[in-house]
Formats: C-alpha cells, sequence, structure tokens
C-alpha cells in the first residue's frame, strides 16, 4: 500500500546574530494558527516576525484532519490555499449519517452561499501533520519570518523580566535547541500554543471540560459506503466518526464519554472497540475496523470544552485553542482559528507598526467580540450536537435524538441551514437556535400527531425540557449577548496597565 504523503520538515533557523533588537511580532506555536499569523502579517510587509515551535518534526495527530468549507474559504483569502495541496487531500462535500439501520444524507448547500460565490462548497480531509508541514513552509518563505525550534517558558516585561499583572508583554523567554534560555522582545506576542497551552493562565480565565476522549484508528484501503463524505454513526454510547484522510485511508474516531479511558495495556480498550463498538459500524467498514483494532493501531487523546474568557493584555493577543475550545465532533476548530487569524489580521495592517501597544491593544479591542458570530456559531453547535448524539438511558433524551437524526432526514432547509452553519459559511448562532429548538418542536409534533396521549404529552413536555437543558448552558458559556446580538457582546476584560517597561 502505498504509504501517506510525508512533508519534509522546516530547519530551524539558528543565526541568533541576524535577530534584531526588538520583533515586530513574536508567535508562540507554529500551528494552524501560528503558521498563518505570521504569514499574513508578514507577506508583503517588511516586519520582522520570530514564529517560535517546540518541535518541528511533522506532528501526527488523529484529530484537525477535516477543514469545514468556511476554513476553505478563509486559508483562500489568507493566500494560503496551496498548502492544501500536494498532500493528498481529498474533497468532502457533506456527512452521511446512520442510526438505526436508516441513513440520512445531509451535504453542504450548494446553492445560495453568498460567501463562496462561483466556488465549489467543500471541504478538505488530510494528514493533519502534512498541512501543518505546508504551512510551516509557507511561513517561511516569507523574508521577515525566522522560524525557529525552541521552547518558549515565559512571557517578559519590557526589562527582560518574568511579566506581572499590570505590566506590558514585552516578548518571551526561550530554550533554544542548544539548551541555551534566550529572550526575544517585541513589540506584539501572540500566544497559539494549542490546546495543552503553557501561557493561556496567563491571559485569560480557562474553565477547562473534559467531556469525553476520542480514540483514533487508521483503516488502510477501506472504501467509505459514500465516497467523498464523513460518516457519522449515531451510536451507543456516542458518535463514531469516518472520513477518508488520503486516497487509501480512512480515519476512524471513536468518541468514549467520561474522563477516564478503558486502559489499553490490559485489553479492556481493544474488547470495548471489539464487542460495543464493532456491531455498530456500517457492513463495509467493519472488517477494516476489526483489523485496525486487532493490529494496536489505536491512540487517544482528550477532548477538551473551554469557552473564551480573555484578558486583553497590551502587548500580547491569544489565538486558536490556546483560549478558546469546542467539542471536535464537528471538526470546526480549524475553520475558527483561520477566520480569527483573518480577522486579526484585517485589525492589525492598517497600523504602521505595533511599537505603541496601548494603540495596538486599541486597535484590537474588539477582536474578541467581532470573532463572536462564527466562534459562538461553531461552538455552539458542536457542543449542542455532541450533547444530543450521546446516547442516555432516557426516554425524552432519546426522542431528541430521533427526532434531531429524522429533521435533517428531511432534506431541503431542515439539512441546508444546519449544514450552512456547521460549515462555517454562515455564522449565524441565533439562526442555529431557531434550528435546535425547531427540532425539539418537530419531535413534539411527531409525539402529539395524531393521538396526544397523557404518556405522550409527557414525553413531549420532557422533549422541550431536555433540549433547554442542553442549548441554555452552552448559550450561557458563549454569552446571551454573543448568540443573540453579537454586535452587543462584552468586550474582554482589560488588565490595567500600572507601569510601562
Amino acid at each position: 500500500m502505498p504509504a501517506p504523503v510525508q512533508v519534509p520538515a522546516q530547519q530551524s533557523s539558528e543565526d541568533y546574530s541576524s535577530d534584531p533588537e526588538i520583533w515586530d511580532l513574536t508567535v508562540v506555536g507554529a500551528g494552524i494558527a501560528g503558521c498563518s499569523v505570521a504569514y499574513s502579517l508578514a507577506k508583503g510587509h517588511s516586519r520582522r516576525i520570530l514564529l517560535l515551535e517546540r518541535d518541528l518534526q511533522q506532528p501526527d495527530r488523529i484529530v484537525g484532519e477535516l477543514l469545514q468549507p468556511g476554513g476553505v474559504l478563509a486559508l483562500q483569502r489568507l493566500g494560503l490555499e496551496d498548502c492544501v495541496s500536494g498532500i493528498d487531500a481529498q474533497k468532502v462535500y457533506g456527512y452521511y449519517m446512520f442510526k438505526d439501520g436508516n441513513e440520512a444524507r445531509v451535504a453542504y448547500p450548494v446553492d445560495g452561499v453568498r460567501s463562496l460565490p462561483g466556488r465549489e462548497v467543500a471541504g478538505r480531509s488530510f494528514h493533519n501533520g502534512c498541512f501543518v508541514q505546508r504551512l510551516r513552509q509557507a511561513a517561511a518563505s516569507c523574508p521577515g519570518v525566522t522560524l525557529r525550534q525552541a521552547t518558549v517558558r515565559r512571557l517578559i516585561n519590557g526589562k527582560g523580566g518574568e511579566w506581572d499583572d499590570g505590566q506590558v508583554v514585552a516578548g518571551v523567554q526561550y530554550r533554544s535547541q542548544d539548551g541555551t534560555v534566550r529572550t526575544a522582545s517585541a513589540h506584539l506576542t501572540v500566544v497559539c500554543d494549542g490546546m495543552h497551552s503553557s501561557l493561556r493562565r496567563k491571559l485569560s480565565n480557562p474553565d477547562i471540560h473534559h467531556p469525553s476522549h476520542f480514540v483514533g484508528l487508521l483503516l488502510e484501503d477501506a472504501t467509505l459506503p459514500h465516497p467523498n463524505f464523513g460518516h457519522v454513526v449515531l451510536g451507543e454510547p456516542s458518535p463514531i466518526l469516518f472520513y477518508p484522510i488520503s486516497s487509501t485511508q480512512v480515519r476512524c474516531l471513536v468518541d468514549v464519554p467520561g474522563e477516564k479511558l478503558p486502559q489499553q495495556g490490559d485489553g479492556s480498550l481493544a474488547s470495548y472497540l471489539l464487542e460495543t463498538v464493532a456491531p455498530q459500524v456500517p457492513q463495509q467498514l467493519r472488517e477494516a475496523f476489526g483489523a485496525a483494532v486487532h493490529a494496536g493501531r489505536m491512540r487517544s487523546m482528550q477532548n477538551k470544552q473551554m469557552p473564551a474568557a480573555p484578558l486583553h493584555c497590551p502587548g500580547a493577543l491569544l489565538l486558536g485553542d490556546a483560549f478558546n475550545m469546542r467539542h471536535p465532533l464537528t471538526g470546526g476548530g480549524m475553520t475558527v482559528a483561520l477566520s480569527d487569524t483573518q480577522l486579526l489580521r484585517e485589525m492589525l495592517l492598517p497600523l504602521p507598526d505595533f511599537s505603541d501597544p496601548i494603540q495596538t491593544a486599541n486597535a484590537t479591542a474588539a477582536f474578541y467580540v467581532r470573532r463572536k458570530p462564527l466562534s459562538a456559531t461553531v461552538n455552539t453547535l458542536a457542543n449542542a450536537l455532541y450533547a444530543v448524539f450521546c446516547w442516555k438511558d432516557s426516554a425524552s433524551h432519546e426522542e431528541m435524538r430521533k427526532a434531531c437524526f429524522d429533521y435533517l432526514r428531511l432534506g431541503g432547509m431542515h439539512a441546508e441551514g444546519p449544514m450552512s452553519l456547521l460549515s462555517g459559511l454562515r455564522p449565524q448562532p441565533s439562526i442555529l437556535v431557531m434550528h435546535f429548538f425547531m427540532v425539539a418542536l418537530y419531535g413534539v409534533g411527531r409525539l402529539l400527531v395524531p393521538f396526544p396521549s397523557p404518556s405522550r404529552v409527557y414525553l413531549a413536555f420532557a422533549l422541550l425540557w431536555t433540549a433547554a437543558s442542553i442549548i441554555f448552558p452552552i448559550i450561557q458559556a458563549e454569552g446571551w449577548r454573543a448568540v443573540f446580538l453579537p454586535a452587543l457582546a462584552n468586550q474582554p476584560q482589560a488588565r490595567h496597565v500600572v507601569k510601562r517597561e
């Protein structure tokens, strides 16, 4: 079988003699967000940007492999569309959902999407590491960008000491490959060091939840029942995902609810996958699924949910998973990161430079509000769908799950509306909430027609209560104004600068 595409590692720049005394911008993390922000702010401008990454070898992850159409659009607007070329990326046109032997086709809307006039509406799926390496190549190709392998230890103030409240962030301290501890002074520091960020607590008030784990398997030479579509099995106890990541490989992600995962070492995880999950896998994929389990090709990661709660500090900004995460069920993380990068570029490019941290902070004060329509849509949808799709021993919850599946199965506006939201092409969280309750009312209607018996009336009210108990806490976490009136959403709390070095 053909080996997966390998993109050569980008070399670290170790020529410290050419480093400026003060960088225009220091970016912590050369992942999706870090590379795109470095590239977009350096391309066509004479800015000196230091891009720091702990490990420049090709990442090997089981998530970040499906880019929604809204993310593809953001990639194009950033001038990075070539980064999905040459890595055996596959086009994805939507999803097929499976439940109780039935299928529902929910494709991305091809008509009436104002965001993509005259363009094909399709996502891209690929090996995450290949995509990241292509982004690193693009960023390093800009004359003003220095890509360096290093571990960032802390933020610094204007005197080179450790940054503290009330001070302007003036750069970072890092450990280079040779073990030397160095400082990089910068007018602006963008922190995007991912879901395991070591710096987020300095720049935000994170509230992290761990709803589940993903167990990832790589199915070799497997043929999906519906090529170029993602496949979502509404299984018990939670969803199972399949999507192509190359012309010969299919990624399977099994969601395992809870903070604890069956042990792999004693065979518990394999038994769970073979006994509980495998019988629910579509027949066409079952043999490849079993072969991957028996071969021991299982990897896991803990899923995280974290509403954005940034503290707007002069001299620093947060970006990507470092400050905002949602359940990865819908694959919206990269779309949010690229959209945020596009917005940040629009807000920073008018500035002649970033030398005045207060002026820069004022120019970006609205960033965390203007990003809300898209981020709140993606976050709310991902977390709400996950809550609905997980099986619970509750008649009202199962009715909600059935109603969601059958509502999408109706097609037309019932599928196109939610899919335009999921794709990131119509960032309107209030419309999302409308569709969510339309699903609930659709379920209620089925219960009450034609004979509203007392037990069915009770179940209908219980279904509405279930829907409200799912969506309202998610809206609360995102912020009510952010969902319904994003233009009036609260700006993040600003740290008051009491002294400037």
